[in-house]
């Protein structure tokens, strides 16, 4: 398998080659900082609805034929202009959701918020697992799962498939062969990025990433994103 690093997949050609496109959500709007997770009413910025503009002019040209989102309000917005783009209705598919994690709704960054706790140090403990939330091993099929449906549906064709961005990254991971212990301000997973899997019939043969907002993105600070 290879990967390719600037750009998406070329389109699905001669009925064979499908390709799932993962998309990270937008910027949100977060003015407190906090590790907003799978909480509700976590919507995009002003600046996330423009990348999510931006993904739409990128994509409509495309043949995509099918369009996934999680749930949460993030992912379902940065999914509603591509679908108006494309002419597609937004398939709400859980699988695809953030990964639960015990901060959720805190502080969370490096040397402030909820790490100065003590109380919170028991929950780092294991980041191979990770101990902190939901499994890595757990992410990894659920995510296989819902992209393995997104390519019957699109089977010959493209989906498009909204997400986050550790579920996007460790599935990934899963597929090149990495280990899942990280940093996660390392992540090849900005927003509004594209993660770009070839399928030849049922097996992925390729990995492609690329950032139609790149230009949009803002300085990253010294602190963990305090959402994916």
């Amino acid at each position: 398998m290879s990967t390719h690093d600037d750009r998406p997949a070329g389109p699905a050609t001669n009925g064979r080659a499908t390709v799932v496109h993962l998309l990270r959500h937008g910027e949100v709007h977060n003015p407190d900082g906090v590790l907003y997770g799978r909480l509700p009413d976590y919507h995009l910025s002003e600046l996330g609805k423009v990348m999510a503009e931006r993904v739409a002019e990128t994509v409509r040209d495309r043949d995509i034929t099918h369009l996934v989102a999680s749930p949460l309000d993030r992912a379902q917005e940065t999914a509603r202009p591509s679908g108006e783009a494309l002419g597609l209705d937004i398939v709400t598919d859980r699988r695809v959701i953030e990964a639960g994690n015990y901060f959720e709704g805190k502080a969370f960054g490096v040397g402030d918020g909820a790490l100065r706790r003590p109380a919170s140090w028991w929950h780092l403990r294991n980041p191979w697992r990770p101990s902190w939330g939901e499994p890595y091993r757990q992410i990894v099929p659920r995510m296989l799962a819902a992209m393995s449906d997104a390519r019957d549906a699109a089977r010959g064709h493209e989906a498009l498939v909204v997400s986050h961005q550790l579920p996007i990254w460790i599935v990934r991971s899963a597929v090149e062969g990495r280990a899942f212990l990280h940093d996660p301000r390392r992540r090849q997973c900005s927003l509004a990025s594209l993660t770009s899997f070839t399928y030849i019939a049922d097996e992925i043969v390729s990995v492609a990433y690329s950032e139609p907002a790149a230009d949009l993105l803002p300085v990253r600070g010294k602190s963990f994103s305090a959402g994916a």
